[in-house]
């Protein structure tokens, strides 16, 4: 069946193809270097094609007489007549710089450069080509490649190898292509409808399905959430006077038009800002054309560089689209050097077509069945934009070296060269060992995170390897067993955890482990073992509180859809409480007083007795407005810009399995996080719950508020800085948290010298929780983050009933926590 399904399409496409001649040629400026990415259109069909990097382009056209428009950002668009005949046609192309015509300009104090007036214009008329289209349809071809320029020998202690057999230094790493359908209607609906998609080497992947249509006509440009989530502000914005500055270069004539030639350059550095050219329409003030570039100076993280062009073609009367995008991003990290280019064609548009009910769905991006098995004789006459001689033989090798990782005996040779033990894997890092033949995974933790101290167990190892294997692409197991043993009291503990993933569509897995393990007497586990020792042993602060327990944990997670997502679980605990053991010390004598009990002494004057309990535990999350990826056999969600609901029910069963507990607890949560653009991003985590019953309550079944007293910080939304671990634990009917940071993402520091040089953020703050009058905590807190991108240094200051507790500082990574 397979084989006349090829054939078929095969015979479609010849057919198709079959009475149209090549015509192809070469696109250099008038100094004979080659201009990548030019765009040719046929006047009469507008069909069109797009040069490659290297100036070259192919058109397949029936035999006739046809126009032939080539035409590049900053240089003067050139037509051919030309007759396709039988014969293949070759037809290149000059083009020469714009020959640009000053206007009269009175030179003196106080005059302004026309360019103002012409941006003016272009601003008045910004909302109007903005909203111009109701809706419309396009197809899309995109092209995206990564090369290295050069790479380091090694990177944190492991060998950097690409397993291609080349040890240059100048390589492509990542090579794809993609054709699409794009729809939008306004307001903002849109849907990506995939028809074909590969990437380099990688036959079961796909290649980039989001052609995001980044207009000028926005006030604000969002180009990446990874460059800026800020965005960054056009040069015809509503407010761009106040932020650029514009100089007129001169005119030229196109098409009987008058195009203004504009130079933009920003006011202040630092500021998200683009330099380069603008050409404007004159009389229309539509846009023509642009070529901007972002710097480090323009408040972008990640890349070094990003130049952008568009070029815009008319495809009505009085409408222009996008043509062409073309971005070059270039970067230095860690010793790789990193250069690119995507290119974006946009053709065959539909203005205002009708689109029927339910077209627009919560699904942004559709892969068909089959889009990622095209042959390359599909591709050789699709593709609107010629490969290079080096991505074609990027294609060819990779392949091939696809075809050989299907041989065990060779994917288990390039293990062996990767699976070395290396001293800050070993150490620091963890270390992974993989198993290509079998798709499976062995993954150790760092000795640092192995080897602890606590005053229940004094020194302690615990081994607890990860052991993944990938059944099918919907389906995978994981295994985590769990060595512990503590020197001091002499007890070994070990448990087994198990997870197994699958579904078809949305994912849902199934948790199951049991065993003798140790749990912090807030099983949400607010304190890390490695920051605890460290603070034990030179401080004598033992804020870490365990007890031992035999348990077994059912947890079934199913994805339903349309964001929502179910979670129920069983969980059985034999608690059995642990006496403190170590008086281990390193630190002044005066610091050892410090030490306490290894129970909350702030809620029991002494432990718990040995006890059972039985829970059943039942959560629904609900995020109105998540939108999906549709892959051919399962479904990704890629967020919402709404909040996440999530409600919460635990039940303590008494007398089941011997359960000494009886109680009934809730929770519902809202967490959103808000880009504000310009201003930043607003995160905020809110919470009300409590116990609709309490009658039969141990320690561990308090709802305990994650605190925290040592300088690293903890989860930022879901803890509480300076709060003490276990004194506002509580069993009231209700209670309320709330959590919220504002990230300014450089505004404000892009203002303060030498702050804004090193790109660092200022972000601010406050988390709070109140159970009544008497029992209530609130903290506020600015920091800066970003330095060094990774790290944030908040300082606190916390206030409880009886007033202002304390301030300190914390410190912790951007966007999670040591541990996290």
């Amino acid at each position: 069946m397979k084989r006349y399904l090829f054939l078929a399409v095969f015979l479609l496409v010849f057919q198709q193809f079959s009475f149209a001649v090549r015509v192809a040629g070469v696109v250099k400026d008038d100094k004979g270097n080659l201009l990548p990415f030019a765009s040719l259109i046929v006047k009469e069909t507008r069909v069109g094609a797009t040069a490659n990097n290297e100036g070259k382009y192919v058109l397949n056209l029936p035999e006739g007489n046809y126009t032939l428009q080539c035409m590049h950002v900053g240089y003067t668009m050139t037509e051919k007549q030309i007759t396709v005949a039988h014969q293949p046609l070759q037809v290149d192309f000059i083009l020469a710089l714009h020959e640009l015509t000053l206007k009269e300009i009175v030179i003196g104090n106080g005059v302004e450069d026309p360019a103002y007036e012409i941006i003016r214009q272009a601003i008045k008329k910004r909302a109007y080509y903005k909203n111009q289209v109701d809706a419309f349809q396009c197809q899309v071809y995109i092209k995206g490649q990564l090369q290295l320029r050069d790479y380091p020998a090694t990177l944190l202690g492991q060998k950097v190898d690409f397993a291609d057999g080349d040890t240059g230094k100048n390589k492509m790493i990542y090579l794809s292509e993609t054709v699409a359908t794009y729809s939008f209607q306004k307001p903002q609906k849109e849907k990506v409808e995939v028809s074909s998609t590969r990437v380099s080497g990688q036959s079961e992947n796909f290649g980039f399905g989001s052609p995001r249509y980044a207009t000028f006509y926005d006030n604000n440009i969002q180009i990446s959430d990874a460059l800026n989530p800020r965005g960054f502000i056009s040069p015809i914005a509503e407010n761009a006077l106040n932020f650029y500055r514009y100089k007129f270069m001169g005119s030229f004539t196109e098409n009987g038009r008058l195009i203004n030639h504009i130079k933009v350059t920003p006011k202040r550095n630092y500021e998200p800002l683009f330099s380069g050219f603008i050409n404007i329409v004159e009389d229309e003030w539509r846009l023509h054309s642009l070529d901007l570039m972002l710097t480090k100076k323009s408040q972008m993280e990640l890349a070094d560089t990003l130049r952008i062009e568009h070029l815009y073609v008319p495809v009505t009367r009085d409408v222009w689209m996008i043509r062409s995008q073309v971005i070059y991003p270039a970067m230095k990290i860690l010793g790789f050097d990193v250069t690119g280019s995507f290119v974006t064609v946009y053709s065959d548009y539909k203005i205002n077509p009708a689109f029927g009910k339910g077209f627009f769905n919560n699904t942004l991006v559709t892969y068909d069945k089959g889009s990622n098995k095209k042959p390359p004789v599909y591709w050789d006459t699709i593709r609107p934009v010629p490969l290079l001689d080096e991505e074609v033989a990027d294609y060819r090798k990779k392949d091939s070296l696809e075809q050989l990782r299907n041989d065990p005996g060779y994917l288990d040779s390039l293990d062996r060269r990767k699976n070395k033990i290396t001293a800050t894997g070993l150490l620091i890092f963890g270390q992974t060992f993989g198993r290509q033949s079998k798709h499976a995974r062995l993954s150790y933790p760092p000795l640092i995170e192995v080897v602890n101290f606590n005053t229940a167990e004094g020194f302690n190892i615990n081994l607890s390897p990860t052991y993944i294997r990938k059944l099918s692409e919907n389906k995978s197991l994981s295994l985590t067993p769990t060595v512990r043993y503590g020197f001091t009291n002499r007890h070994l503990n070990a448990d087994l955890a198990m997870k197994y993933a699958f579904g078809n569509g949305h994912m849902n897995s199934l948790d199951l482990s049991g065993g003798k393990k140790i749990f912090q007497i807030n099983n949400d586990n607010p304190v890390r073992p490695i920051v605890n020792s460290y603070n034990t042993l030179l401080f004598g602060d033992n804020f870490l509180k365990i007890y031992e327990a035999g348990f077994a944990r059912l947890v079934y997670t199913r994805g339903v859809g349309e964001g929502i997502t179910i979670k129920a679980a069983l969980e059985y605990q034999d608690r059995m409480p642990l006496e403190n053991t170590d008086n281990t010390f390193w630190g002044k004598a005066k610091y050892l007083s410090r030490r306490t009990p290894n129970y909350p002494v702030e809620l029991i004057s002494e432990n718990f007795n040995r006890h059972q309990s039985f829970a059943a535990d039942f959560s629904i999350r609900y995020q109105p407005g998540t939108q999906y990826i549709q892959l051919p056999d399962r479904k990704i969600s890629i967020g919402s810009k709404y909040p996440a609901f999530i409600l919460n029910y635990t039940k303590g069963f008494n007398s089941i399995l011997g359960s000494d507990v009886d109680y009934d607890r809730w929770k519902f949560s809202i967490r959103d996080d808000i880009n504000i653009k310009m201003a930043g991003m607003l995160d905020y985590h809110l919470s009300i719950g409590g116990f609709l019953n309490n009658r039969k309550l141990e320690i561990p079944d308090y709802q305990h508020f994650n605190g925290n007293q040592m300088l690293v910080a903890t989860e930022y939304l879901n803890s509480f800085q300076l709060a003490p671990y276990y004194a506002h634990s509580t069993a009231e009917k209700l209670y309320g948290t709330l959590n919220m940071e504002h990230h300014l993402n450089g505004f404000l520091t892009n203002k303060i010298p030498y702050i804004k040089k090193l790109n660092l953020h200022f972000l601010w703050g406050i988390n709070a929780f109140v159970v009544h009058k008497d029992n209530y905590y609130y903290e506020t807190f600015a920091g800066l983050e970003n330095i060094l991108k990774v790290l944030r240094v908040d300082y606190v200051w916390g206030w409880t009933h009886l007033g202002f507790r304390t301030s300190a500082f914390r410190i912790g990574f951007r966007g999670g926590i040591f541990g996290n």
